[in-house]
């Protein structure tokens, strides 16, 4: 079986996150959906969980983040900066908040951020791994 990562989070209102988040490119997958749960698609290999906070508390008690806290940065990178600003500016349009955090531009990587409309923050980035010579490897 190949490596996949889901990411789970929770929502206060499902069908708005789930909406937020078709809006950006992920796709449902019905299989694993229902009135407590959304799980979208971005790759063959990474799933992100919606849950609501009730589905949420069967799996911890932990405390919810504070609002404008940040737990957790999730990380996602595009083929250019093109991209990077496309799903930026889109996120912001959709319900969700376009650059929580300062734009970065280092020539060889380009990164923005927005967080969805339960905060959770997303850097969305482009890289030239060429660029970065042996050290890449």
């Amino acid at each position: 079986m190949s490596k996949m990562i889901f990411v789970n989070l929770p929502v206060t209102d499902l069908p708005k996150s789930m909406a937020f988040y078709e809006s950006l490119g992920f796709t449902n997958n019905p299989q694993f959906t229902d009135e407590n749960a959304a799980c979208m698609v971005w790759s063959d290999a990474i799933f992100v969980m919606l849950l609501t906070h009730g589905h949420w508390r069967k799996f911890t008690q932990r405390p919810f983040p504070a609002e404008g806290a940040s737990e957790v940065m999730l990380a996602i990178n595009f083929d250019s900066t093109d991209e990077v600003n496309r799903i930026v500016d889109l996120s912001g349009a959709q319900g969700g908040t376009a650059d929580v955090n300062p734009k970065q531009d280092h020539g060889f990587m380009f990164s923005r951020s927005f967080a969805d409309p339960d905060g959770h923050v997303w850097e969305v980035f482009w890289m030239d791994m060429a660029a970065m010579g042996d050290s890449a490897g």
